[in-house]
């Protein structure tokens, strides 16, 4: 019998887990990074900033390089082998970072956790080999609840280990990797039949070559440009918010934290508990347009609130965005054969990388450009937000518009 007819609990659950792992570290070393950076850069703020920056764009730019080759190599070896590897080489990159006694051994162990990290593609592909059609919106939205959590716990624990020493979150996030690591050996099968395995081709590991797959139907098209517009829109939220919030509100560091805190516990409800009953109500083709629509609306709410207290209301509405996403992935995994599970995991990963490379720069500028206009300025500060706010409605008229062949048959799907 076939893997997918009978997925394993403790496998689903590895997945979840590895996922979780990997979110949670990276949030662990958001609050210790830039300061072992502006150590080893001579204690200059401003050399530092400029160093973490460069950072932050190697990491984005190798899970955009990488996640593709993952992914092709994953149709090829399969999933199982793929994962544990990545999982393994997270964890040892880990332990380079901890004892890393230069800037030049940080930014290799950067490089590697960027190349690591790259197995959430591997973990999507998992997840639609193993999981039924109808079932896999709500098996992404899981994975989603992951990067929730993660949000959520990762710089608070990163923060109190850090306190003791900034090279514990790093030990901590290597214990868990490895651990992970040993579970995995055991619990983990193998998803993909040998039969349904292709061969490695470089022109699929590709990150470019790799997007000529979301190229290859108009509905794969629509629903590739449709998840790339969110997560460019979304790319918004750590470039400018804390700058936002200072500027605008005035809100200390302890506010920020509250709201970022909120930001992630909304999101996990939504992906974790309610993207199944989203879908199982309205079809996966409305729980997109529905969940793009409160977005926008949360998106417009932060770039226009003149309190702070109506901003807040904006943080369950975007938080509703939370349902597009896996309902987009899980019609994308029916668009093609289960032989490009990997490659169609990989080249969604590079998009979200390509929205992580260009996003920080086009909305910190204009940022910077709105809080320099003369008068008023504060009318204008959330000129970004407002931008993704835009950049989601055109994300649904996409997504719409590509899948009108669809309505009548997941009308019926979900009846």
């Amino acid at each position: 019998m076939s893997t997918r007819s009978q997925p394993r609990p403790a496998a689903l659950a590895f997945i979840f887990v590895t996922v979780l792992i990997d979110m949670l570290a990276f949030g662990m070393t958001i609050p210790v990074l830039p300061v072992l950076v502006q150590q080893f850069a001579g204690g200059s703020a401003v050399s530092g900033a400029e160093i973490f920056g460069v950072f932050g764009t190697v990491w984005a730019l190798m899970q955009f390089i990488c996640s593709p080759v993952q992914g092709a190599l994953s149709d090829r070896l399969g999933r199982r082998m793929i994962i544990l590897i990545s999982c393994t080489g997270l964890g040892l990159d880990f332990v380079l970072m901890a004892l890393a006694s230069n800037l030049w051994w940080l930014f290799a162990g950067r490089i590697i956790s960027g190349i690591a990290a790259a197995s959430v593609s591997t973990a999507g592909a998992y997840i639609a080999d193993v999981t039924p059609p109808e079932r896999r919106a709500a098996s992404f939205g899981l994975i989603g609840a992951a990067f929730g959590i993660g949000f959520v716990l990762g710089p608070a624990i990163g923060g109190i280990l850090g306190a003791l020493s900034p090279r514990l979150p790093f030990w901590a996030s290597a214990f868990m990797a490895l651990t992970n690591v040993c579970w995995g050996f055991f619990v983990l099968p193998e998803s993909l039949a040998k039969d349904k395995r292709v061969p490695f081709r470089w022109k699929n590991a590709n990150p470019f070559s790799s997007l000529e797959l979301l190229r290859s139907q108009p509905m794969l098209a629509g629903l590739a440009r449709c998840f790339f517009l969110i997560n460019l829109a979304y790319v918004v939220l750590p470039s400018i918010s804390v700058l936002y919030m200072h500027y605008r509100y005035g809100w200390d560091t302890r506010s920020v934290g509250l709201v970022l805190t909120g930001v992630g516990v909304f999101s996990l409800v939504t992906q974790g508990l309610l993207v199944k009953p989203a879908v199982r109500a309205f079809n996966e083709r409305r729980a997109i347009a529905i969940g793009l629509l409160f977005g926008a609306a949360g998106f417009a709410i932060y770039g226009l609130a003149p309190t702070g207290r109506i901003f807040w209301i904006g943080v369950p509405l975007m938080a509703l965005l939370g349902i597009a996403t896996p309902s987009i992935q899980s019609i994308m995994t029916r668009l093609v054969d289960p032989t490009e599970q990997g490659r169609l995991q990989g080249a969604l990963a590079s998009l979200t990388g390509i929205a992580n490379l260009i996003g920080p720069t086009i909305f910190t500028q204009i940022f910077a450009a709105s809080i320099a206009v003369p008068t008023d300025s504060h009318r204008w500060s959330g000129a970004s937000f407002l931008l993704s706010a835009a950049i989601v409605i055109a994300a649904m008229v996409s997504v719409w518009r590509s899948t009108q062949s669809l309505d009548l048959e997941l009308s019926n799907q979900h009846v």
